[in-house]
């Protein structure tokens, strides 16, 4: 017969074909795409990267804030000590001002020095000692710099700003508080006094605030409070008798005005009228230099040529000179030189001498600074890459152990996509990377499984398939031969195998459909009682067959369901006949239906039996496709190993979900939970 032509066609497979493209001829695997990646590219990479780059900006940041907190500190520190500097400065140019020379001054300088916690010395301009706040015996060497030179008629103009709150010198820098001859008698301030508290008094009455204020040379003036004094001048209160220059005072100012014309004259120039304020040509202004807030107007002063006067010397306007020189830039700078001079020369014989200032610390340090000198930079420099390596180590260690499982997952993954049988990681830890390892393994595990329920599928699928198709050849064969007759039961055995044949394809095109999503149900109002009557009568006869009592118990009437009917009598058929199949002769199929105890509306439809049960390890897979617990592939105990994969996904359609209880040895039962609708009545 020719049906053995057909035998050998389903040895072969495709296991040849793909699988030795895994192996190269020397037989080392092949792993193509799994090149090392770049450093720079790699998760590695990246994390020495960005740790050496925080590691980077956490030593830029702590070095901006520790430099810029101790250049704070120390310029805060220099601060002080400056500010404490100038009031020593200033406490010594005042005390060189009002006396001809410095003796006596070491009080002076001691009581600073205690004050302020610093070393205060003056020396002569020869460096000869003339105070020291120190021990002579102990006191160390002076520094070769004089921190300043106190000489009130050559005043530091920084110092002395800071020691008089800002306020300033002379333009000439001469100190304000260098009178000399210009320091009125006792006598001669007391009665300046007693007529300026008259003027304050009539001041008063005629509702204009005033006050006395006491010059540095003892001659008091009116203030007027709100620096307004042309107030004073609508009232009967004549301030014109404070203007008035004593005699002393006229003797001086005549002394000064000699002592500026001789120096104009050895410049070929003619002699000026100086004013109360040291200026020339026109009448002087209100305003006395070295003096602070408003004046009372002046008048003239009775001397044909007075001579100018220090800040607070008296502040009288003289009359105009004989001779005005001409108004020009040139001639105005000659005789500013020549009154700086003249005012230098009186009072030379009436303050002290210069002297050099020396302040520092009393051990003899100086100042405070920031010295970033090389061995400096060098440990700073050292710290830094010392923090670096400690970094980048850290990160190398870190990102070791971190990359190491993560190569491990790529490589069995790739080992997997290659076609190698599928293996497990090692699992490190209970961290991210531990998680993601155990679910990799168990990735792994369910694609073996698959793997082998593809292949076992394909070979089951072709068992199927080639058992009636075998059969169909060969008595189709037979018939060609003349060896069977095609009578009434050669064509019922024909037509019995194609629809065997029809059922399996069907099955597969149904689970193809249901995993693409594009299952199409019809649902309707459907009586579960009735279907399941309906299904029971449908298997009735193979269960007869088989010795098995296939029945349907009460239920609730009245218990409706939105379901295409099609699709649940197949799904309930396929686990009947999944039953039947399953269950010895003499046992019972129950088929049940009843609401769920909740009351939500859920139907549940029961199908049991008293079969040969379900092992517990293979209870988890009894849905999963082309699984089959009994390998042999018998007409009686097994099928494709799609009913059950297809009853799941028919069911999922529905919205409903589908479980399987079993006691091996005992039986099985199957329920389905379906969302029912309200009952349709008794």
């Amino acid at each position: 017969m020719r049906r053995a032509r057909g035998g050998s066609d389903g040895g072969r497979g495709d296991d040849g074909g793909k699988g030795g493209r895994s192996r190269r001829r020397d037989g080392r695997r092949e792993t193509p795409g799994r090149a090392r990646l770049p450093l720079r590219r790699s998760l590695l990479g990246r994390l020495l990267a960005v740790s050496a780059l925080v590691a980077a900006c956490s030593v830029a940041a702590t070095a901006w804030i520790a430099v810029q907190t101790t250049s704070g500190a120390i310029k805060q520190e220099q601060g002080q000590n400056l500010t404490a500097d100038a009031r020593i400065y200033d406490t010594l140019l005042d005390y060189a001002a009002r006396n001809p020379t410095w003796d006596g001054v070491g009080a002076t300088v001691r009581e600073l020095a205690r004050e302020s916690g610093r070393r205060v010395a003056l020396t002569t301009q020869g460096r000869q000692p003339l105070a020291d706040s120190a021990a002579a015996a102990t006191a160390p060497a002076l520094p070769p710099q004089a921190s300043a030179v106190v000489d009130p008629l050559s005043v530091d103009t920084v110092l002395a700003a800071r020691g008089t709150d800002g306020q300033g010198t002379a333009a000439d820098r001469i100190d304000p508080r260098a009178v000399g001859p210009f320091r009125l008698s006792a006598a001669d301030s007391r009665t300046l006094r007693r007529t300026a508290d008259d003027k304050v008094e009539c001041l008063n009455r005629a509702g204009i605030a005033s006050d006395v204020v006491v010059g540095a040379s003892g001659r008091p003036r009116v203030q007027i409070v709100g620096n307004d004094p042309e107030r004073a001048l609508g009232t009967r209160c004549d301030l014109a008798a404070l203007d008035t220059p004593t005699r002393s005072e006229q003797k001086a100012l005549d002394a000064l005005t000699e002592l500026a014309d001789a120096c104009l004259k050895r410049q070929g120039r003619e002699g000026v009228q100086l004013n109360s304020d040291l200026s020339w040509g026109d009448p002087a202004s209100s305003t006395v230099p070295g003096e602070t807030g408003p004046l009372v107007p002046r008048v003239p002063l009775p001397a044909p040529a007075p001579v100018p006067t220090p800040r607070d010397a008296p502040a009288e306007d003289a009359a105009p000179s004989v001779v005005t020189p001409e108004r020009t830039g040139e001639n105005d700078r000659a005789i500013a030189s020549c009154v700086s001079a003249a005012r230098s020369e009186q009072l030379s014989s009436y303050v002290a001498s210069p002297a050099l200032l020396f302040i520092g610390d009393e051990g003899g340090a100086t100042l405070p600074g920031f010295d970033l000198s090389p061995a400096n930079t060098a440990r700073i420099a050292g710290a830094a890459a010392l923090v670096l390596a400690l970094t980048v180590g850290a990160s190398v260690f870190a990102g070791a152990r971190l990359v190491r499982p993560l190569h491990a997952l790529t490589g069995a993954a790739q080992r997997m996509r290659d076609g190698e049988q599928p293996e497990s990681v090692p699992v490190s830890g209970d961290d991210e990377v531990g998680r993601l390892a155990a679910a990799f393994n168990d990735m792994s595990a369910h694609r073996a499984r698959l793997e082998e329920q593809r292949k076992a599928m394909v070979s089951d699928v072709a068992h199927e398939l080639r058992t009636p198709l075998s059969n169909i050849r060969g008595w189709l064969e037979a018939a060609q031969d003349g060896l069977a007759d095609p009578d009434p039961a050669f064509v019922s055995s024909l037509l019995e195998e194609a629809v065997l044949l029809q059922h399996i394809i069907d099955d597969l095109q149904d689970l193809a459909a249901a995993d693409a999503g594009v299952l199409r149900l019809h649902p309707e109002s459907v009586e579960i009682r009735e279907l399941l009557s309906q299904v029971a009568a449908a298997h009735q006869a193979r269960a007869e067959n088989a010795g098995v009592t296939l029945a349907v118990t009460a239920t609730a009437p009245g218990r409706a369901l939105r379901a295409d009917p099609v699709r649940l009598r197949q799904a309930v058929g396929n686990l009947v006949s999944n039953a039947v199949r399953h269950t010895p002769e003499g046992g019972r199929v129950t088929l049940r239906a009843y609401a769920h105890e909740e009351g939500d509306g859920t139907v549940l439809v029961e199908v049991a039996d008293t079969g040969s049960g379900i092992p517990p390890e293979d209870l988890p897979h009894v849905f999963d496709r082309f699984w089959r617990a009994e390998k042999s592939r018998s007409r009686r105990t097994g099928g494709s190993g799609l009913g059950l994969a297809i009853v799941r996904k028919l069911v999922e359609a529905h919205g409903g979900t589908v479980d399987a209880t079993s006691v091996e040895g005992e039986g099985s039962t199957f329920v389905l939970r379906l969302p029912g609708t309200t009952p349709s009545g008794p």
